[in-house]
């Protein structure tokens, strides 16, 4: 069994916050700010340059990777860090599509993050493809025979709802197309299982439910029947077969090491790092079943005591994330009202009240501070400040 007060313990949370937020960016654990003076000290500071040798920088991208891949349902050797999110969706999809050179098709929802959408959309400009856009519950029936890629985030970022990724990534194959998911919103979150739903290709940040740090670096995932075939079009010398030979063409390293691209952030990746410690000995059908106590805590509460609020997540635990969101007209008033009492969620435009469950530092208590400070903006009115309606640049 999981010790999950052992895993609050771990993490730095600010004195009377309630935090509902880590499906956006994950707290600080407390041993993140040791771990990266130690590194900056003894080894960027000591070693300088032979750090990436002597305190094995080069590798860590892969090594990180690896403790990421349990957490997803991959294998050793089969995910590599670095870059952002926007730039492993655009390897993983332009790869995709190069395997299928026959098919000009990318489909994806409206559910999806926008960022996945633009980068599709670029990505299709420069390849001659055509990116199609459906709604969520279109998705299945829009996989035809002219499929190249399906693009897809499995837990929208909005109302929570799960794609069924085994049954989607299986319809994908039937017709001849490859898979691509995005797991920002599941990584950390929900029991993903990649080997098991055979999936093509998949990419995650780890800045939420992970909570490597603000800018923390993405992972790409390539299953091992692509790994030496994926040929993305974004290549750099990092994923060279030999980098430092400086040659003038490019060669594909072998496997996963073919989708690094720049020089890895080993900074961001050493605070990383001490935030997978904290995974150790974190069972996922634990965590799966400690986030469904949660949510469902959650909406009961806020069903019970905010009339005005209307859910907009999937009211079956099974298909939703670990993240729960509500509508109001007047959304972005009442969270920034709710913030200001010390209970963090955030809005998404129009009118969406959004609030994220990650077992790992939260408890029934945080549910039940939450719903009640919440029931007591709404019945007084507080949220009406003029104060709460003046818009920040970031919701």
């Amino acid at each position: 069994m999981t010790d999950f007060t052992r895993t609050r313990a771990a993490f730095h949370l600010p004195e009377g916050v309630t935090y509902l937020d880590g499906n956006s960016l994950g707290p600080m654990p407390v041993a993140a700010t040791a771990r990266v003076a130690d590194m900056m000290r003894d080894e960027w500071a000591e070693q300088l340059i032979r750090g990436w040798n002597s305190a094995g920088w080069y590798a860590q991208p892969r090594r990180v990777g690896d403790r990421i891949a349990r957490l997803i349902g991959a294998g050793e050797g089969q995910v590599v860090m670095g870059d952002t999110l926007s730039i492993k969706v655009f390897q993983a999809v332009s790869a995709a599509r190069a395997l299928r050179p026959d098919r000009r098709v990318i489909l994806s929802d409206s559910g999806n993050f926008p960022s996945d959408l633009y980068v599709a959309e670029g990505l299709a400009g420069a390849v001659d493809a055509e990116l199609r856009v459906v709604r969520p519950e279109e998705v299945a029936d829009a996989i035809t025979d002219d499929l190249a890629v399906l693009m897809l985030t499995e837990v929208d970022y909005r109302t929570g709802r799960r794609h069924d990724m085994a049954a989607l990534t299986a319809r994908a194959h039937q017709a001849g197309a490859l898979a691509v998911w995005d797991l920002a919103h599941s990584a950390g979150a929900v029991d993903v299982d990649l080997l098991g739903v055979d999936a093509d290709f998949a990419v995650g940040c780890t800045y939420k439910y992970i909570n490597g740090g603000p800018g923390a670096p993405a992972f790409i995932w390539t299953h091992p029947r692509h790994s030496d075939a994926a040929a993305p079009i974004l290549q750099g010398w990092m994923g060279h077969a030999a980098p430092f030979a400086f040659d003038l063409d490019y060669r594909p390293a072998a496997g996963i090491e073919r989708m690094r691209v720049g020089t890895p952030p080993v900074i961001a990746m050493t605070a990383l790092d001490a935030a997978l410690d904290v995974w150790d000995g974190v069972e996922l059908a634990d965590l799966r079943a400690r986030s469904i106590e949660l949510s469902e805590a959650f909406i009961t509460g806020v069903q019970e005591n905010c009339p005005d609020l209307v859910l907009n997540s999937p009211r079956h635990p099974a298909q939703r994330g670990s993240q729960v969101s509500f509508l109001h007209p007047q959304g972005y008033a009442v969270m920034q009202a709710l913030i200001a009492e010390g209970v963090i969620g955030d809005f998404r435009a129009p009118d969406v009240l959004r609030f994220g469950f990650a077992p790992l530092y939260n408890d029934v208590s945080d549910i039940e501070r939450a719903v009640d400070t919440l029931a007591r903006i709404l019945r007084d009115g507080s949220w009406d400040d003029p104060r709460f309606h003046q818009r920040a640049k970031v919701t």
